[in-house]
């Protein structure tokens, strides 16, 4: 037994509309890693969280020397760049599967509060980078003691 479905034309172009502010949206406003960047620059993924005294900044980028990585800090935006060199040159053209790359990478973050960068801290350690970025004075959380007042 056939079963009839009604014909709505408007179904098919909202889920296209969909599908189109979708694509922008990815393209555009999130775009995805090293499209928008200069041509051989790729982009970082980091993890940035906060502590009572400090932002803390974590990226992984194995393979790189860390005096080959530049960190900056200029007003609310924290600049980490270097670039990953490729240890040898191969000749041959029989590459069954080459997926390293090599060349320039920046990340730019926007700080969500004010920080002070003559006291920032950089570690590497097994190729993971460990930035611990002290909050300024003003924005540290202060305890207020509340005292009895007795009459």
């Amino acid at each position: 037994m056939t079963s009839l479905v009604r014909w709505e034309p408007f179904r098919d172009l909202i889920s296209l509309r969909e599908a189109m502010d979708r694509l922008f949206e990815e393209s555009f406003v999130r775009p995805r890693t090293g499209w928008l960047a200069p041509l051989g620059a790729e982009t970082l993924a980091v993890d940035m969280y906060e502590t009572d005294d400090a932002i803390v900044v974590k990226t992984a980028i194995p393979g790189v020397k860390p005096e080959d990585v530049d960190v900056s800090i200029a007003g609310d935006t924290l600049t980490i760049k270097g670039e990953t060199k490729a240890e040898e040159e191969v000749k041959e053209e029989n590459y069954i599967r080459r997926e390293r790359r090599y060349g320039s990478f920046c990340r730019s973050l926007t700080l969500p509060v004010p920080v002070v960068a003559d006291d920032a801290e950089a570690e590497f350690e097994n190729g993971i980078l460990t930035l611990t970025l002290p909050k300024a004075e003003e924005v540290r959380p202060k305890t207020i003691k509340v005292k009895a007042k007795g009459k």
